[in-house]
């Protein structure tokens, strides 16, 4: 079974797999890769208003073959609109 390596990102670290987990294909890595970015964003909740989450999935030979990100962005104030939505007043 191929092994693959999780680097991750949290916005002001990086950690590099060094051990890496055996997964049947890519597709199953990739499962992995998106499980694991919520709970990056569970555990390290921004000190401001953004932060961006990565994951990046190498293969055997060091290269990397799928990276995903999930961004995660805090609103303060009057939100109630959704995001593109024209304020009642304005209509």
């Amino acid at each position: 079974m191929p092994r693959f390596f999780f680097d991750t990102y949290n916005g002001e670290r990086f950690l590099a797999d060094e051990s890496g987990l055996e997964f049947a294909n890519l597709e199953a890595a990739k499962n992995e890769a998106q499980k694991a970015l919520p709970e990056m964003a569970k555990e390290a909740l921004p000190d401001g208003n953004y932060r961006s989450f990565v994951v990046s999935v190498r293969d055997e030979d060091g290269s990397v073959v799928v990276r995903m990100s999930l961004s995660l962005v805090v609103e303060e104030g009057n939100v109630d609109e959704q995001p593109g939505q024209v304020p009642a007043e304005e209509t």
